[in-house]
């Protein structure tokens, strides 16, 4: 067995014992929730001569009252109980209750659940909760949440309208230079109305990423620079942008046939910069880098234009086919992604609908730096296949977020 293998074996036995564990410890803060409601049936004052449930766990458990108090509500919540006088106490989510007594639930997905169960009236709440547990059995809790939020917009469709705020007074500054190390520093100052519409914009696209693979780690300076990065792409995909010389605004990357289908080496950036083959083999896909692929003897090979590589017709069928980012879990509207080739079209990939998927830019480097891989199912539909840490049986998974199409029945 090669080293790679050995890796891979191991990576999936230490996930399978993370994921054992993690199944026993969300059995028993389950099983302690039930104690506790217990307790309250049979009168805490009466058996421990504390005021409340509450009150006991923080000290039996040594957390902060808040802690407790969220864990006593929790339980509330999935198990029926009792009044002292004997009448019996529903619980708002007691199937969410039979399943996290079997640690399948982790405590973000049993929230999410008891949020949106709170907020269900009574007659839809059983059809509302197996729902949500349905989905929660290959999903994770913000997409649960998003699912939640639909069937309350269902059940609830009334909104409000936003308010009208009137602009400012423009008083706008910005400085934008290049270091020698390739570092870009960024300096300015906004009026209120700009600087609010700026932290909206980054506010929106700075969320935690909401997929599949894990919780989003990156710092919040991190989340903001990705963010702006994404404000960036976004701006540059508008048909609105005023030219220059003629043209819309790009930027040129060089780089060598043999390190574009390999990924190793380095890529001319621009006038000045650098950066990867690897992405440049991304950014080759779709995007408003102008990929110029060069020889051995650096003569140009192929210089692509900003429409050849995914033209307006391809984009927009990708864009009705599928909503948005198609990762799993991913909410990322059209606007915000790129077409990617399942099959790269540097290793003869052709640019069709049948060999395109809509993704994020996030996603998209993933799915080249990981073992996700995507493919297009008999359906004519993207469906993604995890990397064996994640699943042994690498279970197709698609993305459900994104609002289908109407069609007539």
């Amino acid at each position: 067995m090669d080293s790679d293998a050995v890796m891979r074996a191991d990576a999936v036995a230490l996930a399978d014992r993370i994921s054992a564990l993690l199944t026993v410890v969300r059995s028993a803060e389950a099983e302690i929730g039930s104690l506790l409601v217990e307790i309250e049936s049979r009168g805490v004052m009466e058996l421990f001569g504390y005021r409340s449930a509450a009150r006991l766990f923080e000290h039996l458990a040594d957390v902060p009252k808040a802690a407790a108090e969220s864990v006593v509500k929790r339980a509330r919540a999935l198990t029926p109980g009792r009044n002292l006088d004997g009448s019996p106490v529903a619980a708002v989510a007691p199937a969410t209750g039979a399943a996290a007594s079997d640690g399948r639930l982790s405590t973000p997905m049993i929230d999410t659940i008891v949020g949106v169960m709170t907020q269900v009236p009574p007659e839809h709440r059983d059809e509302a909760e197996q729902h949500l547990l349905t989905f929660a059995e290959d999903a994770g809790h913000k997409q649960v949440a998003a699912l939640g939020a639909r069937i309350l917009a269902h059940l609830d469709p009334d909104g409000q309208a936003p308010d009208e705020v009137e602009p400012a007074t423009p008083n706008r500054e910005l400085s934008l230079r290049r270091k020698r190390t390739g570092v870009w520093e960024l300096q300015g100052r906004f009026d209120d109305e700009t600087g609010t519409r700026a932290s909206a914009l980054l506010d929106s696209l700075a969320q935690r990423r909401t997929t599949d693979e894990g919780p989003d780690v990156r710092s919040p300076q991190e989340r903001y620079g990705d963010a702006f990065s994404d404000a960036i792409d976004l701006a540059l995909n508008t048909p609105d942008l005023p030219m220059q010389a003629g043209e819309r605004a790009h930027v040129m990357v060089a780089v060598s046939l043999e390190d574009l289908k390999s990924g190793v080496g380095r890529a001319i950036l621009g006038d000045t910069g650098t950066m990867s083959a690897a992405e440049a083999r991304i950014h080759a896909c779709d995007c408003m880098l102008i990929p110029a692929v060069l020889g051995t003897k650096s003569e140009p090979l192929d210089l692509g234009h900003q429409r050849r590589l995914v033209p307006p017709g391809i984009r927009r069928a990708l864009y009705l086919r599928d909503r948005g980012c198609a990762f799993p879990g991913c909410h990322r509207p059209p606007r915000h992604c790129q077409g990617h080739h399942v099959r790269h079209w540097a290793d003869g990939g052709s640019t069709e609908l049948g060999n395109m998927v809509l993704m994020c830019a996030h996603h998209h480097r993933l799915l080249h730096r990981s073992g996700w891989q995507v493919r297009i199912a008999a359906d004519g539909l993207p469906e993604f296949l995890p990397p064996v840490f994640l699943d042994k049986r690498r279970k197709p998974r698609r993305n459900n977020l994104h609002q289908p199409l109407p069609f007539a029945a």
